[in-house]
């Protein structure tokens, strides 16, 4: 395929996917291959979330950050590598950085409901109880995106021309984590390192990222020519983007786009920021080894082989998540 270089990430309707109607499918997963094969991102509109639950999610997350740093703290727990609960102000970093991002984090984990033993992998969930509905309302919505991500993986099997249910199996009761984050305002933008950002250069670790409209401007992704595209959506959208998981088991046939958050301006970094992404990940005994058939003379294998949660390991520590 030709790379075109796209001025914005392309929009596609999932309800195309779900139709029914084999040449709507197949055009949706023709344009989903593409899409993620040039840029690694794509707008999805029909993905299964309410305007009315958005709202919910976005006033209780506003609610909990809202709270006194010493209440969300409460919510901090030693010892998981922030994979649940609330992570502080500037505790995370980008790889390769040292200086933390601009922003503060709660994550919300699998909930396993069958009998599934991988539920002993996974710590249980915290709830903060000052805020009613947060529980609720992400409890909901992580459901809904985990259900809107399968459908994706779907597609993006047939892309590869594997079984449509060739993901099914990999990411029932995955290690997904639903991220309400909060770039906090900045009162003195003297007061930070000069490098810091809302969020520094980065690629995904997971295999899909699906991301809620964020509440202002400053997404943006880093073009095959290395130009910076903002990363916009309509109210109805969600975007969605290969991680390095996908990445490496597709031998970068699709590609993990690095995308960053950049600070506004000077005059706006006393405003708030939100954003709630849902990371899909696989169990963590999938096997990431590059696919057979995404190996050629042209594209030779790039990546060892390694499992899901070895890789996951392997980046929580370089975020400084993990010692």
């Amino acid at each position: 395929m030709s790379e075109k270089l796209l001025e914005e990430i392309p929009s596609l309707d999932l309800a195309d996917f779900t139709s029914g109607d084999p040449a709507r499918k197949a055009a949706f997963v023709q344009a989903l291959g593409e899409a993620y094969q040039n840029i690694g991102f794509v707008a999805i509109k029909n993905h299964g979330l309410s305007d009315d639950l958005t709202k919910r999610l976005y006033a209780s997350t506003q609610e909990f950050f809202g709270l006194p740093d010493e209440v969300k703290s409460k919510y901090e727990i030693p010892g998981l590598a922030g994979q649940r609960g609330y992570v502080g102000k500037g505790k995370e970093h980008a790889k390769g950085r040292n200086t933390g991002d601009l922003k503060e984090f709660y994550h919300v984990g699998q909930m396993v409901t069958d009998n599934d033993p991988i539920k002993d992998e996974y710590p249980e969930n915290v709830w903060p109880a000052e805020v009613e509905d947060f529980q609720p309302a992400t409890s909901t919505a992580y459901k809904l995106l985990e259900e809107a991500g399968k459908n994706m993986l779907r597609a993006i099997a047939l892309y590869l021309e594997l079984p449509e249910n060739y993901f099914d199996d990999k990411v029932h009761n995955g290690n997904s984590i639903l991220r309400a984050i909060h770039y906090f305002p900045i009162e003195d933008p003297d007061s930070v390192p000069a490098d810091a950002v809302r969020a520094a250069e980065h690629g995904d670790i997971n295999l899909i990222t699906l991301l809620m409209g964020a509440s202002a401007d400053g997404l943006q992704v880093l073009r095959r020519d290395g130009k910076w595209i903002p990363i916009t959506a309509l109210p109805e959208q969600i975007v969605v983007n290969v991680g390095d998981m996908l990445s490496r088991h597709t031998n970068n046939k699709l590609k993990s786009t690095i995308h960053r958050v950049v600070n506004p301006p000077r005059e706006l970094m006393n405003t708030s920021r939100y954003s709630i992404p849902f990371f899909m990940h696989p169990r963590s005994e999938m096997d990431l080894t590059c696919l057979e058939s995404c190996i050629d003379a042209q594209n030779p294998k790039q990546f060892p082989d390694i499992t899901a949660g070895d890789f996951l390991n392997e980046r929580l520590v370089e975020l400084g998540l993990k010692k």
